[in-house]
């Protein structure tokens, strides 16, 4: 859907506000030179095919104001970790284990008023200056709590996996909507020409529920969709040439098949499938390079690696994604997203069943290379433009959800996430649920507030930052004014 066209008012054909959209503007204020590609390769094709040069939709492009993150790393617990048995102390509930109390929840199993409480199953101790209280479960993580900003008041629409992921990944229940690391490249694109700008890092035992859906840049250009990398063997598949196929041979057929498809988007500039995979041709080409080096965890020392728990095969695969993540944003790339937890039996953190077999796994593949991560950025100057998110997509109900085991149903109305550098205050905690951790009672935050201090900490306003698409103003944080979660802004 068009917008109609008033007198004065058009750009070759075309309204002022639509040649904006279309030049990769999404929002208001952004200088029109930082809209156009870069010098070479698009310029050059798009010159010999007798077209407009094309727009590089990662170039870097100027926020809306000076922020104090540069990149995003967010630590994902798939299946729902509980808030109450690691980082929201509730002591009144171990005296209550076993005991049947009245409780309003609601989850898969729908809506209930009483239950049998669950008491926390792990010890919590104090850590750092301001004495934050923190489950057995992260000893090392609580050795940062004087870095970390803790959210105990976070609140979702749907205590289903499917839709949850949806909303903690898109704003939306819905799926067909760009996820947050789209929106980020978009509003400010890549600062590396050879990596993407986008990295998702799965669990070995397979993507979360909904897979590429919780990864999908939606109804924008596929440019800005993730990269799935690998932290085993060839970061990414299909780079490698095939034999006989020199550098020199196929630069001149890249060469080729731009102009080619320069020629062909000239006839129909709206086609952003194509723009997308213009740009995606030679993005590839110079990730041969590139790629193969910045997975290369061989160059770091051996005290780096055993910082985030190589030498330990029980952390070792999560410790690997945390230091690729670290050579990723130390190259400029935007958006790193690390999954722990698959989607298959009880390879996540969806603790039905056995609480405690459940999050003793879960946390102990984790909790030694997310330290590592935070000291090691730290070390090298990394941490204060360097923004960590930590958490699930909800948390997890007091009670019990069968008559019998440890096991937890799901939780939207009060959970737990973190934040951790990018301009975040240390050593705070803000929100509070119930005494049973059921529901947040205080300053309670919807995820949409998470994604609004986001936003803000790159230099992107949330309520600015859109893309026309179906004839609206489509923002991450939807129609309504957000604000971001300004106590644990430093």
């Amino acid at each position: 859907m068009t917008s109609p066209a008033s007198p004065g008012s058009t750009f070759c054909g075309r309204t002022r506000r639509e040649f904006l959209w279309e030049a990769g503007a999404g929002f208001t204020g952004l200088a029109l030179n930082d809209l156009l590609s870069r010098d070479g390769f698009f310029t050059k094709h798009a010159t010999a095919a007798g077209a407009a040069p094309y727009k590089n939709p990662l170039a870097p492009k100027q926020p809306h104001f000076e922020g104090k993150a540069k990149n995003v790393i967010f630590l994902f617990m798939y299946g729902g970790p509980s808030q109450v048995d690691t980082f929201d102390y509730k002591p009144e509930m171990y005296p209550l284990d076993g005991k049947t109390v009245p409780v309003k929840v609601f989850g898969r199993g729908g809506h209930r008023n009483e239950g049998r409480v669950i008491g926390p199953k792990w010890a919590f101790k104090q850590y750092g200056q301001c004495g934050k209280w923190i489950s057995d479960l992260f000893p090392n993580v609580g050795g940062c709590a004087d870095d970390i900003a803790f959210l105990h008041s976070m609140t979702a629409e749907s205590p289903i996996h499917g839709s949850a992921m949806l909303m903690m990944n898109s704003g939306r229940i819905l799926s067909g909507f760009p996820c947050m690391g789209s929106w980020v490249n978009y509003g400010l694109g890549s600062e590396n020409e050879n990596l993407p700008g986008f990295v998702v890092m799965l669990d070995p035992t397979g993507g979360p529920i909904s897979g590429p859906k919780n990864w999908t840049s939606g109804f924008m250009p596929a440019t800005y969709q993730a990269t799935v990398v690998r932290t085993k063997g060839t970061p990414i598949l299909d780079l490698t040439p095939p034999e006989g196929m020199t550098p020199e041979l196929q630069r001149q057929l890249l060469d080729a098949l731009g102009e080619e498809n320069a020629r062909h988007l000239a006839a129909r500039p709206d086609n952003t499938d194509l723009a997308a995979r213009i740009a995606s041709y030679e993005l590839a080409y110079k990730m041969q390079q590139s790629a193969p080096e910045a997975g290369d965890l061989t160059q770091e020392t051996e005290a780096t690696q055993k910082l985030y728990g190589l030498d330990n095969p029980r952390t070792q695969d999560f410790g690997r994604k945390c230091l690729l993540a670290r050579r990723m944003v130390e190259r400029g790339v935007r958006f790193v997203q690390i999954y722990s937890g698959g989607n298959h039996n009880d390879a996540n953190w969806d603790a039905h069943g056995d609480l405690v077999k459940n999050h003793s796994y879960h946390a102990g593949n984790t909790d030694l290379p997310i330290a590592g991560l935070i000291r090691d950025l730290k070390a090298r100057g990394l941490f204060d433009s360097t923004l960590i998110i930590w958490g699930g997509e909800f948390g997890r109900q007091p009670i019990a959800e069968y008559a019998q085991g440890t096991g937890r149903d799901h939780n939207s109305y009060g959970f737990t996430m973190w934040m951790a550098g990018g301009g975040i205050k240390g050593g705070v905690s803000v929100g509070a649920t119930d005494e049973f951790g059921a529901n947040a009672v205080e300053k309670p935050f919807h995820v949409k507030r998470l994604h609004a201090t986001v936003l803000h900490q790159l230099g992107l306003d949330p309520n600015r930052l859109s893309y026309f698409y179906s004839g609206l103003d489509q923002k991450l944080v939807g129609v309504e004014e957000v604000e971001p979660i300004r106590e644990v802004i430093a």
